[in-house]
């Protein structure tokens, strides 16, 4: 088994070196590929892995992000639109296609929230699956977890995280304490689920209740760790390299900052993304409330997400073969 430690930030940064066990070293020059549909945008990652005498090297070749909203239609009406589906159709071709280029040796399509939500989503999986011969894992909330907390891992220490990864449609809290993960759950509450005002109160109160419940006194201080393209931004907003902490206060002082912005002011003077321009802030309000609730005083942003828990995964999986 492969040697985890920093591998994250490796995927997601670039080049560096790291040292393997004997066992990986007929994993050189493996190219492993992450598509990740999400509710606000959807992504995708190619990184190879590369021989270099004593240590091997990751390197990201190609990341598309691109922004085809489909929460905004199911949380919406419950369903994918017809338009949507005709330029999901054209990007899953165009995915294919980058693919093949790459001579990618494995990879793996994830969705989340917004496809397991929609009634025509299993429709949409069956189609690609018919047209283009590719295979969409529809993931619930514990399976996205799971994948998403093997890329934070090698950020952790022994202390107490709650990481909080906060999506379009739906949010993942788990608990670690001691190095080890004792809680996990997932709500539904997100970006863009907020956007559309499909939040409900109820769940805020189950979150709250299940923050409040889990995240207990005796475990002493709480660090959160912030996932997700909002968190990620508001971090750069901050000027901090990625893999160090930001206070709430200062998360706070951010969230005002944008939010008094137009959403114009926000992609010119901020160079947002359209997409991100108008979900940040109720985001930053998710991120709020959980530290608020924990008494989280920080949050490490370490600039990961679930394409590179999904490579890691991939990786693990070969290298285990």
């Amino acid at each position: 088994m492969a040697n985890f430690d920093n591998f994250a930030s490796i995927l997601r940064h670039g080049v560096r070196p790291i040292s393997w066990n004997i066992s990986a070293r007929n994993q050189e020059n493996l190219k492993l590929a992450a598509i990740d549909i999400g509710s606000n945008a959807i992504r995708l990652q190619i990184s190879t892995v590369m021989d270099a005498s004593l240590s091997f090297l990751f390197k990201k070749l190609e990341y598309v992000r691109f922004p085809l909203r489909l929460g905004h239609d199911v949380f919406s009406t419950g369903s994918i639109s017809d338009q949507s589906i005709q330029k999901f159709k054209k990007l899953m071709s165009a995915f294919k296609l980058l693919l093949e280029l790459y001579e990618v040796d494995d990879y793996m399509f994830c969705a989340t929230s917004a496809m397991r939500e929609s009634e025509n989503g299993p429709a949409l999986v069956e189609a690609i699956k018919r047209e283009l011969g590719i295979t969409i894992h529809v993931i619930d909330g514990d399976r996205e977890a799971e994948l998403v907390n093997r890329a934070i891992s090698s950020f952790l220490t022994d202390k107490t995280y709650l990481h909080i990864d906060v999506g379009g449609g739906s949010t993942e809290l788990n608990l670690y304490t001691e190095g080890k993960k004792i809680r996990t759950q997932s709500f539904k509450i997100g970006s863009v689920r907020m956007l559309e005002r499909r939040d409900s109160p109820e769940i805020w109160k189950e979150m709250q209740r299940w923050v409040k419940e889990n995240v207990k006194r005796s475990y002493g201080k709480v660090t959160a760790v912030g996932t997700g393209g909002n968190i990620s931004k508001i971090f750069e907003l901050a000027m901090k390299r990625p893999g160090k902490t930001i206070s709430l206060k200062k998360v706070r002082e951010i969230r005002s900052m944008v939010e008094a912005l137009s959403i114009d002011d926000r992609i010119y003077k901020l160079q947002m993304n359209p997409d991100r321009a108008d979900v940040i802030v109720p985001a930053a309000e998710i991120y709020t409330k959980v530290m608020e609730w924990a008494r989280a005083s920080s949050i490490l942003v370490p600039d990961v997400g679930l394409k590179d828990g999904i490579i890691l995964y991939l990786y693990e999986k070969r290298v285990s073969l």
